[in-house]
């Protein structure tokens, strides 16, 4: 697997995101076969896994931590603090930068994933009601003490990401980055370029969209978030069908899947990005992986770049909580 450098962080340019294997998609996760995926996931070279203290909320990191058990070494670990607060009894779900908040997540985040530093960790949401200098600065603390290695932000709009990096070097920016989602190429790539931050696109499958797995609105049960999400509904989710159907036809062109020229569509955007498909299938974890030999033709990076952008808003009340 190709390795890439997020501002001096090395991961492999195909991380594993591990949301969906304790929340927000469909059915129930099922550890072993999670534990599994993950496993496999570093078998094919994979070293860059992510997960959030609001995913499950906690058990995923639990779960990443018992499969990385005895391989602290080989590979780099980002979560995510800041939509929890711990500050009010007990944690619930509520956006919270406060130092305070801080202080409290980051020793539980260590302590689930039985490890005594987190190599990325990330803001997950900004917080309007603290400025961002007083969040990074207590994160600045965490490096200085040993507890976490670079510093992340996630969803963060570009005059954040400026003063942010003021009071302490940013590592990398995560943020919803496809052919199903090309929002961060106006103002926040540019401006990661400018500061040399590396970049960490999360859904780079489109949700699942970009595979060509997902036919109809249908294929979803009733607690996989998606099933209320605009663009999977009604005429959005027909006309979005268009999107796929470009995709299949360039992967046939190169003898790939759909889903792997999507991924390599976004990994050919430049040398400082690092996608985090997330799967708890073995066999998508083999798929997406296989993507880091794809390469694409100048003229099917146009064509693919040509796509219009679908139909629908990317939340339904456009406050993104979940991945």
């Amino acid at each position: 697997m190709e390795q890439v450098s997020l501002a001096g962080l090395d991961v492999s340019r195909i991380g594993l995101g591990c949301m969906g294997m304790s929340a927000f998609y469909t059915g129930k996760g099922n550890d072993a076969q999670s534990v599994r995926t993950i496993e496999r996931a570093l078998e094919l070279g994979v070293t860059f896994f992510d997960t959030a203290e609001v995913y499950g909320p906690f058990t995923n990191e639990e779960l990443l931590g018992r499969a990385l058990s005895g391989r602290r070494d080989d590979v780099v670990i980002a979560s995510k603090f800041g939509l929890m607060t711990h500050r009010d009894g007990p944690a619930h779900r509520h956006i919270d930068g406060h130092p305070d908040n801080l202080a409290v997540a980051v020793e539980g985040s260590l302590r689930r994933l039985g490890v005594e530093h987190i190599d990325l960790y990330y803001q997950h949401r900004m917080d309007p009601g603290v400025p961002i200098e007083d969040t990074v600065g207590a994160l600045a603390d965490l490096v200085q003490a040993g507890k976490i290695r670079h510093i992340g932000l996630s969803e963060a709009a570009p005059a954040t990401i400026r003063r942010a990096h003021a009071v302490h070097p940013v590592t990398a920016v995560q943020s919803e980055y496809s052919l199903w989602t090309r929002d961060p190429e106006a103002e926040v790539l540019p401006l990661l370029r400018t500061l040399g931050i590396g970049f960490v696109p999360y859904s780079p499958l489109g949700r699942g969209f970009l595979t060509g797995a997902i036919t109809s609105p249908e294929d979803f049960d009733d607690d996989d978030f998606r099933k209320d999400n605009p663009r999977f509904q009604g005429e959005n989710f027909t006309k979005n069908l268009r999107i796929v159907d470009e995709v299949t036809a360039v992967a046939a062109e190169v003898g790939a899947t759909t889903a792997q020229v999507a991924l390599a569509w976004v990994l050919a955007q430049g040398c400082d990005i690092a996608a985090i498909p997330g799967t708890k299938q073995v066999s998508r974890v083999e798929e997406n992986a296989a993507a880091d030999a794809v390469r694409l033709s100048p003229e099917q990076l146009s064509r693919l770049s040509a796509i219009q952008p679908p139909s629908g808003e990317r939340y339904a009340d456009m406050t993104p909580i979940g991945r």
